[in-house]
């Protein structure tokens, strides 16, 4: 059985009510993204418009981070649209990771992507460069133009998957592809989603389909498939092998067939459906993901590779696979969830961004 392990954020006070949002060194407002390996943690603070670095993993609740990103301190809040105040302020930072010891951040509202050549040590440290924008003065949608692959709108999720960079362009309805971490305006090797670089309509302007977007939101994957969470969809599609052109997808979780987008509020979700699941993680030989809207996490013990609907094999925050209340319509309690927005999974820890109870949970899921 998964066991929380650590709660990072401020303690709730008591049945619904949440835990305080004011920015400290130790508490959390709305965290969408969160990434997790060997040594470190760090955290999409996304409502105080801030990343948050603990460069060893917490072993004890409410443990203050080590370093700030985006803010001039840690008790500092706000958007800061580049250009606008400090050049590497972050406007609702959501995806973050680490790729070759480099922190990559998706710093979505300035639609852009920013890199540091190392994971910092000290606060406010600046990024060494900047994807999406021209320099680090910039933050408009798709640089201030037409859609073409070098620019961003809304930018939401960044993967690493086979020596492969991904980043889910939300707002455009796509997944781009390099063969590595880009320079600037260097195009990218593969558009997932749409017909050619310059479109971006919803569903490629027609219904949902093996090969096409509402919401992408976050990528994932092994060296055999790679998974996007389509959230708008309310489905994760998966490529095996890993698509090196725009190809269709050849499994679909959450719809029963590719065609479906089907949104189900109101019955039990069961061990199939999805309801706008924001993340997707995968490690050990085990697909996660965050079911959000039904304030859940999904595991697979084993990677589905084909098919449509396939059940998961474990849920998280709920008692069973009929639940789905946000902290099971009950108190905010270490076992419950909120809008789970984001999940990283390293070896046996899975770290979960709890965005509606501001806080992230480490868990235990070696059993």
């Amino acid at each position: 059985m998964v066991r929380p392990l650590v709660w990072i954020g401020a303690r709730s006070p008591g049945a619904l009510t949440l835990p305080p949002a004011d920015p400290t060194p130790s508490q959390l407002y709305a965290p969408r993204g969160v990434y997790l390996d060997d040594q470190t943690l760090i955290v999409a603070d996304s409502g105080n418009h801030r990343v948050l670095i603990w460069h060893r993993i917490p072993d004890r609740d409410g443990q203050p981070a080590d370093v700030v990103l985006g803010q001039p301190d840690f008790y500092s809040e706000g958007p800061q649209a580049a250009g606008r105040g400090s050049r590497h302020g972050m406007h609702l930072p959501t995806g973050v990771m680490v790729i070759d010891g480099r922190l990559c951040v998706a710093d979505s509202w300035n639609h852009r992507i920013l890199v540091w050549n190392r994971v910092p040590e000290t606060s406010n440290a600046p990024p060494d460069r900047v994807i999406g924008q021209a320099d680090l003065d910039e933050c408009e949608p798709n640089r201030g133009g037409g859609v073409t692959g070098c620019g961003f709108y809304w930018p939401y999720g960044i993967g690493w998957v086979a020596g492969r960079f991904y980043v889910a362009d939300t707002g455009n309805r796509r997944v781009l592809s390099w063969n590595s971490i880009p320079e600037d305006r260097q195009p990218p090797d593969l558009v997932l989603g749409q017909n050619d670089e310059c479109s971006h309509a919803e569903n490629r302007g027609e219904g949902p389909s093996p090969c096409s977007f509402r919401w992408p939101h976050a990528i994932a994957g092994n060296g055999t498939t790679l998974y996007v969470a389509d959230a708008g969809n309310h489905r994760v599609l998966g490529w095996t092998p890993i698509p090196a052109r725009d190809t269709p997808a050849c499994l679909a979780l959450g719809q029963r067939d590719f065609q479906s987008a089907w949104e189900m509020p109101h019955t039990p979700p069961g061990p199939s459906a999805l309801r706008f699941p924001y993340a997707v993680a995968c490690a050990s030989g085990r697909l996660i993901v965050a079911d959000t809207a039904n304030n859940r996490v999904l595991m697979w013990h084993t990677l589905p590779r084909a098919g449509v609907f396939l059940p998961a094999d474990m849920v998280i925050g709920q008692p069973d696979f009929a639940g789905n209340g946000e902290n099971r319509w009950q108190a905010v309690e270490r076992d419950t969830l909120c809008w789970p927005y984001g999940i990283s999974c390293h070896n046996h820890r899975l770290a979960i961004a709890d965005s509606g109870n501001n806080r992230v949970i480490i868990w235990d899921i070696s059993v």
